[in-house]
């Protein structure tokens, strides 16, 4: 006897269905799943750096707890800090679509790594240069505790303003810290209100100067070379010149702010050897731009590609620069703290920093970079205003400029608010020159005669705002409020501390 199965018709049709619904739900699951393993890996690198201070570095300083916590917030610091403050430098070279977020992620992690170990400064202000002026009175404990109140205050709130994608400054961050903690620990005597004046200046004096040159620059590169007849012979003209400026530029920037403790020049060698820099790069530039020229058409894209290689440039040297400065002043704190465990003699004016604190910050910004840094370099570089490869490479040599002019006349600056404001510059700028009639703009109370002037008028008016405007006033609430949140944030938590 044989029995013969038979499988239904639309059986196949069932194992398909099956397969999609597996299929849907596996897609569910990573999706859930996703924003939570930046966290874990995060929370390894963290303990890691718990296991390595306690186990190996701890008996070289006696106190082992104090030193564990102290490197694990100073880990979260640094974290942030590549999260949230390096997509200032990558941004607009992504956003001007010169080089993927990917390549921007691993080109930061490498020289801001190098940066900080190569070039970081082997000193640093305790004190957040000066903002807080202790009592003689204040012990070395409550010295510690005031140092991990600011240090855990600023990692939290560039922590929130990055989940807000709000790029803010790390510096006036750490400086907030300082101040609520300092304020919390010896009063408000000790605040250096001046110090305080200046940088509530820079707030305005940051964006302002930086958009002003990013703007002057483009207007410049339209005026002379894009919005010309003949763009192919004036880039044979113009672009050496550029070139030179930026290196120039660059040049001036590293000797003061890349390589300071590697090599330490005055200002008259640091203007000499810039001239020459730009005078050098001139001679190398007009052979290889006109060698790349004549395989160019007279089109705007093709001149954009010109601008390519210096900002990728540009973009790699202010890592390198934004390592070798702001790491050091982000793990002041923790390298306060390591220099009371050292000597056990009291509360110094100055602090040694340590080649594992620094490895602690180097390591701590490109991993943060790493997990965290796509999504605000995404709002730096492409939701602010559409950039393309010109207009970055005026944000970056912006950026540069103005912190070259900061520092010549004593103005303490915020990197993040230069570039954040000269990408709004450059956005302004497009706003007049790509729409020049503005009496058309003007939304007047008068009825259009036809559908087609209303729908023409709509269009006009739209075309006006070529900078999203809800961006501006979170960014710029976020300055705002920086310092107060994390000196509020810091009292809290130096309270807090006192009565564990």
């Amino acid at each position: 006897m044989f029995v013969i199965s038979s499988t239904p018709k639309n059986a196949d049709h069932r194992y398909v269905n099956d397969l999609r619904r597996l299929e849907y739900s596996q897609g569910q699951s990573r999706a859930v799943l996703a924003p939570f393993l930046p966290l874990a890996l995060a929370a390894v690198f963290l303990a890691i750096v718990a296991f390595v201070v306690g186990t190996f570095i701890s008996d070289a300083y006696g106190n082992t707890l104090i030193l564990v916590v102290a490197a694990i917030i100073g880990g979260y610091m640094a974290l942030n800090i590549g999260a949230n403050d390096v997509a200032n430098n990558m941004g607009p070279a992504v956003g001007g679509k010169v080089i993927t977020v990917l390549t921007a992620v691993l080109i930061a992690a490498v020289f801001e790594s190098a940066g900080a170990l190569l070039a970081g400064g082997d000193v640093v202000n305790t004190v957040a240069k000066g903002i807080i002026v202790p009592d003689e009175n204040l012990g070395v404990v409550n010295f510690r505790l005031l140092m991990l109140s600011a240090l855990f205050a600023a990692a939290l709130w560039i922590n929130l303003a990055t989940y807000l994608n709000a790029p803010v400054s790390t510096t006036h961050s750490i400086v907030g810290g300082v101040l609520g903690a300092g304020i919390a620990a010896s009063g408000v005597a000790a605040v250096n209100w001046s110090m305080m004046s200046s940088i509530a200046a820079s707030w305005v004096v940051s964006p302002v100067l930086g958009a002003l040159i990013a703007a002057s620059l483009l207007f410049a590169i339209k005026s002379l070379i894009v919005n010309v007849p003949d763009r192919l012979q004036s880039a044979r003209r113009w672009m050496p010149v550029l070139y030179a400026l930026m290196a120039a530029a660059f040049v001036a920037y590293m000797s003061t702010k890349g390589i300071k403790r590697l090599v330490k020049l005055d200002l008259n060698a640091i203007i000499v050897i810039s001239i020459i820099a730009g005078f050098l790069t001139y001679l190398l530039a007009r052979p290889f731009l006109a060698r790349r020229i004549e395989s160019l058409t007279n089109a705007k894209k093709d001149i954009y590609r010109l601008f390519n290689l210096p900002l990728i440039i540009a973009v790699a040297l202010l890592s390198f620069a934004h390592g070798a400065n702001d790491v050091a002043n982000a793990i002041g704190p923790l390298a306060a703290i390591v220099s009371t465990l050292e000597s056990d003699a009291g509360v110094a004016s100055k602090a040694h920093v340590p080649l594992w604190v620094m490895t602690v910050g180097a390591l701590g910004i490109s991993f943060g970079l790493l997990l965290f840094g796509p999504r605000l370099i995404g709002t730096v570089g492409e939701k602010i205003t559409r950039l393309n490869a010109p207009r970055a490479y005026c944000v970056a040599l912006s950026s540069a400029i103005t912190v070259l002019l900061a520092t010549s006349l004593a103005l303490p600056v915020s990197s993040t608010h230069i570039a954040i404001g000269a990408i709004f510059g450059v956005g302004f700028l497009r706003e007049v020159l790509e729409n020049p009639d503005k009496q058309k703009r003007r939304p007047g109370h008068k009825l259009n005669r036809t559908a087609q002037e209303a729908f023409d008028s709509m269009i006009v008016r739209s075309r006006r705002r070529l900078v999203r405007r809800q961006f501006a006033y979170s960014i710029a609430g976020a300055w705002i409020i920086t310092v107060p949140a994390s000196a509020l944030l810091a009292a809290g938590l130096y309270y807090a501390l006192q009565l564990l």
